[in-house]
């Protein structure tokens, strides 16, 4: 019994986190988790037409 509630405990966790990766990446977080999110250089480098500048932060 505690291998099939642990193994639930798992897969919801999986589950939960895979959503919530899914959902910022659809929101187009680039760095998720990253407490600067959208206002770090390579972020804006990804929105912005590619410059050689934005190129060597790759």
């Amino acid at each position: 019994m505690a291998d099939v509630i642990a193994t639930i405990v798992i897969v919801l966790l999986f589950t939960g986190a895979s959503v919530y990766i899914y959902k910022e990446k659809k929101k187009g977080s680039h760095c998720i988790g990253c407490p600067m999110a959208k206002n770090c250089a390579r972020a804006k480098c990804l929105k912005e037409e590619q410059t050689s500048k934005c190129r060597t932060l790759s």
